[in-house]
């Protein structure tokens, strides 16, 4: 009898990083120190240092590691190409319901780290720029796609009011209201409307 294949070890930068977001979600950066880091991950005193020697580094490396969990919310096969608005509000929706409701710390982490590197500039550049590949430019050449006139300008409509909705229902007056699927998706339908013209009426079925 074959004895079952295990998965290779988690590599320890990972293990780290995923240790610092926990407890920015749940202590805030006061929170994150290399010490607690190294007790919430299970690793001896003194890993965290030598994998990130400063704060900035450890923050660097919540960042970079926050926006590969972020990009596995929701998988390539369900991504929509975003050929039209249907299809878009469709993947949106998915996505931030998936958030919502399966690992809200990670909005709570990275709404820390946002406060934290207006503050740092010299992190700034990296934080926008992981948001912008991983997010911001597909999401154009969606809309572009799905035939928007101006897709740069509806991208940050769009982008304001995805992260509006985040925040209410994380940190927000809406905390404890958190939108069903259907709910995300014709708001997100609406918002579409205006940006591309009329949509034709969702067939459900």
């Amino acid at each position: 009898m074959t004895a079952p294949r295990s998965s290779p070890p988690t590599p320890r930068s990972e293990v780290i990083a995923d240790a610092a977001i926990s407890l920015l979600a749940g202590g805030g950066l006061r929170a994150l120190t290399h010490r607690a880091v190294d007790e919430a991950a299970g690793l001896p005193q003194g890993s965290t240092s030598n994998h990130a020697r400063t704060r900035a580094a450890l923050i660097e490396a919540a960042v970079r590691r926050l926006a590969v969990r972020e990009s596995q919310v929701i998988s390539l096969e369900e991504m929509p190409r975003g050929e039209n608005a249907d299809e878009l509000a469709d993947g949106l929706a998915l996505a931030m319901h998936r958030y919502l409701t399966r690992d809200p710390s990670l909005l709570i982490a990275r709404y820390e780290l946002a406060l934290e590197i207006t503050r740092r500039p010299e992190l700034r550049e990296m934080y926008v720029r992981t948001g912008t590949s991983a997010f911001r430019e597909p999401l154009m050449a969606m809309l572009s796609r799905a035939g928007s006139a101006e897709p740069a300008r509806h991208t940050l409509s769009l982008v304001a009011w995805c992260d509006g909705m985040l925040f209410s229902c994380t940190a927000g007056s809406y905390a404890e209201e958190v939108p069903t699927l259907d709910q995300l998706r014709t708001g997100l339908r609406e918002l579409l409307q205006g940006m591309l013209g009329d949509l034709p009426a969702r067939q459900e079925g």
